[in-house]
């Protein structure tokens, strides 16, 4: 018999009242902490050591929503743009039973490349979700495809940030819808947390007694942000605005307990957020059984 080559594909279901949530993993990216920002890396290092993770591993996930009969993708991973180890949103999809072309909403965090690339294939220009309103922050758009700032950024982020952005969205334009904050889908309300983007958003979804946050990037290094919450990245746009949407969003979710999940929390990515004095420590959930 042979020994097993791959790993079963990433999708895991949660149940929050009345709707179902699945992760879907879009792989993983790899780095150094160099690129963290107001934290002594000596001691973020130590952090990741002390966790048994000795080197800056970043899960990428995505997140469909099954609500009132209607089925939203928020995020959709890095496409062709972060290979070899990220880019399986389209796989586990379909590992998953979904047709992407089922899929009637996208919700985007915001436009960077590990969750706004997998909109369009880029080697031949076809829409990966032909049916899917695309749904985001008004503030994304203007910010993007401002040549001005683009003009500004280092060549990297100009052409993995900006134009790549730009090449994703523009064939969605007609099927583009933008808010400033309120309900986007059933269920599911918009809260605005600008700074790692002048649009980046998180989603709250309730249904009966249960919700879930889905906070996007709030954080990219889970166990060093946790501890450090005014640590940073060196892609957030304003660092400083990013730090206290950080806070706000730390001391809301663990001051009322809710159930977390990110895009680049461990997947499943389900977990929750206990204060401990200045800092914070992330509790994952252990397995949900049933549905």
């Amino acid at each position: 018999m042979n020994q097993p080559a791959a790993q079963i594909p990433g999708v895991y279901h949660r149940k929050i009242g009345d709707i179902v949530v699945t992760t879907i993993s879009d792989g993983y990216l790899d780095g150094t902490l160099d690129v963290m920002r107001n934290v002594d890396l000596d001691k973020a290092k130590q952090i990741l050591t002390d966790a048994f993770r000795p080197a800056r591993r970043t899960s990428v996930n995505t997140f469909l929503i099954h609500s009132k009969g209607r089925t939203a993708l928020v995020d959709t991973g890095s496409g062709n743009y972060m290979a070899p180890t990220a880019g399986f949103v389209q796989r586990n999809l379909v590992a998953s039973g979904i047709d992407p072309k089922s899929i009637d909403t996208v919700l985007l965090t915001h436009m960077h490349p590990d969750h706004s690339a997998g909109l369009t294939d880029m080697t031949n220009g076809q829409l990966l979700f032909p049916n899917a309103e695309l749904v985001m922050h008004e503030n994304e758009l203007p910010h993007w495809f401002d040549d001005g700032a683009m003009a500004k950024a280092d060549e990297r982020s100009a052409k993995l940030f900006f134009q790549a952005g730009r090449e994703q969205v523009a064939p969605y334009k007609k099927q583009t819808r933008l808010f400033r904050e309120g309900e986007v889908f059933p269920g599911v309300t918009a809260v605005p947390s600008h700074g790692h983007t002048p649009g980046h958003t998180a989603y709250l979804i309730a249904s009966g007694n249960d919700q879930l946050m889905i906070w996007g990037d709030t954080v990219h290094v889970p166990e060093v942000q946790t501890a450090f919450p005014e640590a940073g990245m060196a892609f957030d746009t304003d660092l400083a605005a990013a730090a206290a949407a950080r806070k706000r969003m730390f001391d809301r979710v663990s001051a009322d307990g809710v159930l977390i999940a990110g895009m680049h929390l461990h997947f499943p990515a389900f977990s929750r957020l206990a204060r401990r004095g200045d800092a914070y420590a992330l509790v994952p959930e252990a397995w949900v059984h049933a549905l």
